[in-house]
């Protein structure tokens, strides 16, 4: 899919939707060493922190894509057209532990354009990101007692928030 830079401050996106709706894939290593992994992200956002446009993730220390936000610096988010929804769910179900689950996606990765993170051939929408800041989430600041919910093994997440260094995109996420 053919995508061109996009100036961040035309990109045009409806962030809840594509997270909550479309689900993006987060994916973090070094595509020259060969040495990364993705998983589909259901949970995240896009804005402005400290003057610069980010995108936050949020990663669970069970997952296998952790150990790799936590030794390199990048990331990507990437989002796909509808028709690669299976691929997404493989990517979202397996663990790269146990094999390679980008192969068993059907899904190619390719360099970034200013980054070591790895983003796709298939992606309709890019966004490569230098990591600023990480946190785990403590539940003693969770406000609403729902949230607790969705942690019934206490696994809490690392929020990972990313500068945005570079967005390509299809035509239609263009202002």
């Amino acid at each position: 899919m053919p995508r061109q830079p996009i100036n961040i401050e035309k990109l045009c996106l409806q962030p809840h939707y594509s997270f909550h709706h479309k689900s993006a894939v987060l994916t973090s290593g070094d595509y020259l060493k060969k040495d990364f992994n993705s998983m589909t992200i259901g949970w995240g956002a896009i804005g402005t922190m400290w003057s610069l446009p980010f995108a936050f993730v949020a990663v669970r220390h069970s997952r296998y894509t952790y150990q790799f936000m936590e030794k390199y610096d990048t990331f990507t988010v990437a989002f796909f057209p509808e028709q690669y929804h299976d691929a997404l769910q493989i990517l979202g179900t397996r663990s790269g532990r146990d094999g390679d689950k980008i192969a068993a996606s059907g899904l190619n990765p390719e360099t970034s354009t200013q980054i070591l993170a790895p983003s796709f051939v298939e992606a309709e929408l890019v966004l490569e990101c230098r990591k600023m800041y990480a946190n785990d989430l403590n539940p003693a600041n969770f406000i609403y007692e729902s949230i607790e919910e969705r942690y019934p093994d206490k696994d809490y997440h690392c929020i990972y928030y990313g500068d945005i260094v570079a967005v390509t995109g299809v035509k239609k996420y263009q202002a």
